[in-house]
């Protein structure tokens, strides 16, 4: 739950497309048969589709249900949430057009990319997290197409509102319409820095912009550029800008969201200086 499971995409002699990073029982095979691109628990990189695919895999043959599944009959049904893993047809027409600034990056352009900031694209470990950068780029580079939001891809592809995101994170640090999703202990066990003293895998540090990430259980925690609340904070960011997280200290949940789709590498969204004005607000 900390990205550091060493599978952040598929082998590219698997055959696994872009598509088929759409649905479980396409690719979750080549995950089970694919020897970690480093030791689990030794280093962290981000898992972008996978997290997803693979803690799917895990809740279904715990519970039965997918967590797409759990989040409606869980999270969004009890607290009336505008939030869903595969995207109904009849809520269709309410989603707000997404569009790309600039277009999305190629294969070929990622590569040079990567190549450039000094990291060797022929070593297994490149070549996987060069394919699962390509698989995520083509994906969102039709952000409005009908498969994308239809399908079950937890990692990516939840489409909410602000308002709903920050509902859902108010219902883990306390009681809203009756409904608390985490009790106490959990929010402290799922805040705890689980990535602390982890590096990067191989070269891929040089990926590096700013400080970086710090995990707990399935959340990025307060960090430098990223602050959300300050310490004590977690939450996630996501493409486009996007960004939720709570502040149990505080009281604190909010979210903000965006019709835009990133293209490339970028640090911190100059859009989320309302953070640090909420941040002064609280505090005065």
């Amino acid at each position: 739950m900390s990205h550091s499971a060493g599978l952040p995409g598929v082998e590219p002699e698997s055959g696994v497309t872009a598509q088929d990073m759409l649905y479980l029982d396409r690719h979750i095979g080549a995950l089970e048969t694919m020897a970690p691109v480093w030791m689990p628990g030794a280093s962290c990189h981000y898992h972008p589709i996978t997290y997803g695919s693979l803690l799917d895999a895990v809740v279904r043959r715990v519970s039965g249900k997918s967590i797409a599944k759990h989040l409606a009959d869980d999270i969004s049904g009890p607290l009336n949430l505008d939030f869903w893993i595969g995207l109904p047809l009849e809520e269709d027409k309410r989603v707000a057009p997404h569009f790309q600034p600039t277009p999305g990056l190629s294969g070929e352009q990622i590569a040079a990319l990567l190549t450039a900031a000094g990291i060797d694209i022929t070593t297994r470990l490149a070549k996987v997290v060069l394919l699962s950068l390509q698989h995520t780029g083509e994906l969102i580079s039709d952000p409005n197409g009908r498969p994308l939001r239809a399908a079950e891809m937890p990692a990516g592809n939840g489409v909410t509102n602000a308002a709903a995101l920050a509902k859902m994170y108010a219902a883990m640090i306390g009681e809203v319409d009756g409904v608390r999703l985490l009790k106490p202990e959990t929010v402290d066990q799922a805040r705890t820095v689980r990535t602390a003293g982890m590096v990067p895998p191989g070269d891929l540090g040089k990926l590096q912009i700013g400080l970086p990430t710090q995990y707990g259980l399935g959340y990025q925690l307060s960090r430098e550029g990223a602050e959300m609340m300050g310490p004590g904070s977690f939450g996630h960011d996501g493409a486009g800008g996007r960004i939720a997280f709570a502040h149990p200290e505080s009281g604190v949940a909010a979210a903000f969201v965006a019709n835009t789709m990133a293209s490339g590498f970028i640090g911190p969204d100059p859009r989320w200086a309302w953070i640090d004005e909420l941040r002064k607000a609280v505090a005065a």
